[in-house]
């Protein structure tokens, strides 16, 4: 632990949200030296989306063994290995999480308390106060009692993209007003109305059995609608286009899924290898690169046994989307399985457009009636930081959804790569113009980057969320600390040109996805790209990038393990010694 005694360790800070992004954030923070560091969580348990009020039976994460794990807590084995896949189960994933809050963070969670605003501290009537900081202004969610709370800097890890998000005609307050008389909720209260739906929807073995319709076709929605057709449940899925899925009939060697070979098949905003360059910046590379991946599309229906007429071949791209579900191995408890047995039935593609008026039926987009005795709204999320900050902030810390500069900068030269041109662009390509917010390296808001006060964990998408959370929450560590080795932009200006750039190379890299549905995709998209994101971060803290190892031959197949970052907190005290910030 770091024991230099630093003006800013005194500091208060609130980290908001308990789940992987503010568990580690927090343990990092304390590690670095900063002795007043609190966690405020809505939740009555830590975990996140993997809480124990969203965990229900059957839930298996969409994530190789270890991506979920922190470098300072072993993440056992699957309880239930033959059953998941070898994944850990959401009640593994609840425990693991849990067991890390009551390790490190024991005393430090306040539960069950809704954030309501996020502000600047209020200047003295006066006006002769500059005490910089923030007030929240929270609510005590079982005794709806309100007050605030004062803080020298904030951490913002409740995931910019976790407010559920219903269309007006699918409500629950629709479905009323048209009579309609079973229960309708969004996917992420399952657990929470899991009871009330097992009841609403009696089994196939009843001599009437009910019917349950699931709308979307992500993943929150096949995992519902796997829940209830393992529950013995007649159930159908309504949706227009499918989540990317990869599978395999067999388990992949680590050399292939844990190393940085998908991450080169897949570009990142600097190619700083031969390999990439010639990947991506060839046109031989790019007809290899997407014949890769198409190939790994085609080889993962095959291996789930998806008809070629199958709807769920309508789904989105593996290369050019980031909506990806990970499989693993073929499984017939899991959603493509139980669709493969004829136990799910597929209604697609389609789009549920409102509730029938027999009080017992919604009406598709054909006009069609489909009977129904519950439905389960699975159409995605919005953004959750809008309600937490008034406009005046939203505006001050860069974090609006159109921003001036978004409008007035234009960069070009960010589309020249091979394998995002040409014959391999998605037809016809659609790209989103809604100009996202300002999230320097998806971390700091770049209009407030001098503050030193500010920043966000879990607006960077990734396809290994533990390595790249932690790692973040160093850089965060290292940017609330001053440190001088951390290399950053030296004025607001410099922030947003670099900010902006970086979007300019996301709309370009995930056509129509970017900024589309909330702040938290104006963040960072690396996905399948995690390590060279990751290696970025370190950089910054001049630290050792490229972890894994290996020789000019071997490094695209080491295994890429947490436990090469275990040790971040002391190699930055090591920088610390040489490089005093006072």
């Amino acid at each position: 632990m770091a024991t230099t005694q630093h003006p800013e360790l005194t500091k208060t800070i609130c980290v908001i949200g308990s789940g992987a992004a503010g568990l580690i954030t927090a343990h990092t923070l304390l590690r670095d030296g900063f002795t007043n560091v609190d966690v405020i969580s809505r939740d009555s348990s830590a975990g996140g989306i993997w809480a124990a009020e969203r965990v229900y039976p059957g839930l298996v994460i969409n994530n190789v063994h270890g991506e979920f794990r922190f470098s300072h807590q072993p993440m056992p084995a699957p309880t239930n290995s033959e059953e998941t896949g070898g994944r850990l189960s959401g009640d593994d994933m609840r425990k693991y999480m849990e067991s890390f809050a009551e390790r490190f963070l024991k005393g430090r969670i306040r539960y069950n308390m809704d954030v309501l605003r996020i502000s600047r501290h209020a200047p003295s009537k006066d006006g002769a106060s500059t005490t910089k900081g923030w007030t929240i202004d929270v609510m005590d969610r079982k005794t709806e009692s309100q007050f605030q709370l004062d803080y020298d800097k904030v951490v913002l890890c409740s995931g910019g993209c976790s407010e559920p998000y219903t269309p007006s005609t699918l409500t629950e307050s629709a479905a009323k007003e048209a009579g309609f008389t079973g229960p309708v909720f969004h996917s992420a209260q399952l657990r929470k109305n899991m009871d009330s739906i097992l009841a609403a929807v009696k089994p196939i073995t009843d001599v009437n059995p009910g019917r349950a319709i699931v709308i979307g076709g992500g993943r929150s929605a096949q995992d519902a609608a796997a829940f209830l057709a393992n529950q013995g449940r007649k159930v159908s899925v309504v949706f227009e286009t499918a989540d990317a899925v990869i599978a395999t009939q067999s388990p992949v060697p680590e050399v292939i899924r844990k190393s940085r070979l998908m991450s080169i098949l897949s570009p990142h905003a600097e190619l700083n290898t031969n390999l990439e360059r010639f990947l991506h910046n060839t046109w031989v590379g790019s007809q290899i690169t997407h014949g890769i991946w198409n190939a790994l599309g085609s080889n993962s229906f095959s291996a789930l046994s998806v008809p070629q007429n199958s709807p769920l071949r309508n789904s989105h791209s593996l290369f050019w989307e980031a909506r990806t579900n990970d499989e693993g191995k073929t499984n017939p408890y899991r959603f493509h399985g139980l669709v493969a047995a004829g136990k799910i039935k597929l209604i697609a593609p389609n789009r549920v457009e409102k509730f029938g008026s027999d009080g017992h039926s919604v009406v598709l987009s054909d006009g069609t009636r489909v009977e129904a005795d519950a439905v389960i709204v699975a159409t995605g999320f919005k953004s959750s930081w809008g309600k937490m900050f008034d406009r005046n902030t939203l505006v001050k810390l860069g974090l609006e959804r159109e921003s001036a500069s978004s409008r007035n900068i234009n960069y070009t030269e960010e589309t020249n790569y091979a394998s995002l041109s040409g014959t391999t662009l998605p037809h016809p390509a659609k790209p989103n113009y809604k100009f996202p917010a300002c999230i320097y390296r998806g971390i700091v808001p770049a209009e407030n980057i001098l503050e030193h006060d500010f920043a966000i964990n879990g607006a960077i998408m990734s396809a290994n969320n533990g390595y790249t959370f932690e790692v973040a929450s160093h850089w965060i560590a290292s940017y609330f600390r001053k440190d001088r080795f951390l290399d950053m932009p030296a004025s607001v200006g410099e922030a947003v040109i670099q900010t902006e750039r970086h979007n300019a190379w996301l709309r370009q890299r995930y056509p129509g996805a970017h900024g589309a549905l909330s702040e938290s995709y104006s963040g960072d998209i690396t996905f399948f790209n995690w390590p060279q994101t990751t290696d970025a971060l370190l950089q910054d803290m001049s630290l050792r990038t490229m972890r894994s190892g290996g020789s000019f031959l071997t490094w695209p197949f080491k295994s890429i393990d947490i436990s090469e970052i275990a040790d971040l907190t002391e190699e930055r005290e090591e920088k610390r010694i040489s490089q005093p910030v006072w």
